[in-house]
């Protein structure tokens, strides 16, 4: 075959450093905007991202020559430093080590956008780290709860 095809729909989770609630009302769009930028740039075609105070959610369809491993590094790097400059108050912002990185099959992708778009309203009545449970549990990921926040 003289070409490589892929399509590899991706759902990206991961929190800010001991889920701090650094991004307020005022900041996430900004800080959602830009890091749906940096996704675009490494040519994964970044679909949604969206959020709450503590975590981003990012749905993207992969780039087939990019690591989803660097292409998160990337993502948390660049977006930390855009969201160092936005407030003084910001200068120790950091996202968690880890991430959260779930296939999604090219059917489900409208139902995971509208989860993303209603994450305000979503986290009204659960923590992040219930809903991150629960999405390990959903894809059957083996955790142990001591070594899944930092």
């Amino acid at each position: 075959m003289p070409q490589s095809f892929c399509q590899l729909h991706a759902h990206i989770v991961f929190s800010t450093k001991e889920r701090e609630p650094y991004l307020g009302e005022s900041i996430r769009p900004k800080v959602h905007a830009y890091m749906a930028g940096i996704l675009n740039e490494l040519g994964c075609s970044g679909i949604l991202v969206g959020g709450f105070v503590d975590h981003v959610h990012c749905l993207c369809l992969l780039n087939k020559m990019e690591t989803p491993v660097k292409m998160v590094q990337m993502l948390k790097q660049d977006s930390s430093k855009f969201i160092k400059t936005l407030d003084d108050r910001l200068h120790a912002f950091g996202w968690q080590n880890g991430y959260g990185l779930f296939s999604v099959s090219p059917t489900h992708v409208d139902s995971v956008r509208n989860y993303i778009s209603e994450q305000v309203e979503h986290h009204r009545v659960k923590s992040f780290q219930e809903e991150y449970r629960e999405f390990l549990k959903r894809y059957n990921v083996p955790f142990d709860e001591r070594y899944v926040w930092d």
